[in-house]
Parts: structure tokens; C-alpha cells; sequence
């Protein structure tokens, strides 16, 4: 598991180096660059999502959990790495503002999904303090 972390991380460092090399000549270069090693990076930590998956199936074995709070825990996930991925790339592009309010509807469309959650936690402790 280290190992590939040291690959990406290495992968990351050549894309940073070439970005830099472009950015006073051509500038598009460094953005292009930019892209494609997030969208690599990306693409192979995707591949750890299955590990995730798994061990979210594994915990339902051993509790009791209703399945729409798994698929909004996945959707969490997915919506965090494409909130993440694309402000880093707009505040990368010299775009702060930008990348600051898809970072502000990421956190807001997280708390949204993850209403019913908050609100079945909320319905279990009260059932405990009624006793």
C-alpha cells in the first residue's frame, strides 16, 4: 500500500516540475499539465474505493444499518473528491473565488445529503433518554 502511495506522490512531483517548467513560456502547457496529472491521480484512487466499499459492506454485517444511509455515505464520498479535485484545480488556475464557492456548495450539498442521518441519530437518542 505504501509503495503506491510513493507512485502517485512521485507522479504528482514530475506533473509540478513540468508545470513549472512551462509556466513562463507556455502557460496553457502548465494548466494542461495540471489537469491531467489530477485527472491520473485521480483515476488510480479510485481503484481504492472497492477497499471502502468492502469494509462499508463488512460494518453492515455486523450492525444493522439501512442501506440508504450507505449509498448516502458513498454519495458524500464521491461528492468530497469531485468538490476537492475541482476547486483545487480553479484556486491552481489563479481562480480563488471561484474554487472557494464550489468548495462552500460542496460542504452545503454534503449537510443536505446528509440530513436524514443527522436525523435518525437524532430519533435514536431520543428513544434512549424516553426510557
Amino acid at each position: 500500500m505504501g509503495g503506491y502511495m510513493v507512485k502517485i506522490a512521485v507522479i504528482g512531483i514530475v506533473a509540478i516540475m513540468l508545470a513549472i517548467m512551462f509556466k513562463k513560456g507556455k502557460e496553457e502547457y502548465s494548466l494542461y499539465i495540471s489537469i491531467t496529472a489530477s485527472a491520473l491521480i485521480l483515476l488510480w484512487g479510485i481503484g481504492k474505493l472497492e477497499v471502502i466499499l468492502d469494509a462499508i459492506e463488512q460494518l453492515q454485517g455486523y450492525i444493522q444499518m439501512n442501506k440508504a444511509y450507505v449509498g448516502i455515505l458513498i454519495k458524500i464520498i464521491g461528492i468530497t473528491y469531485i468538490t476537492e479535485i475541482s476547486a483545487s484545480l480553479c484556486k491552481d488556475s489563479g481562480y480563488q473565488a471561484i474554487g472557494d464557492q464550489i468548495e462552500l456548495v460542496g460542504k452545503l450539498t454534503i449537510l443536505a445529503i446528509s440530513m436524514p442521518i443527522m436525523l435518525a441519530l437524532l430519533d435514536t437518542i431520543n428513544g434512549f433518554l424516553a426510557f
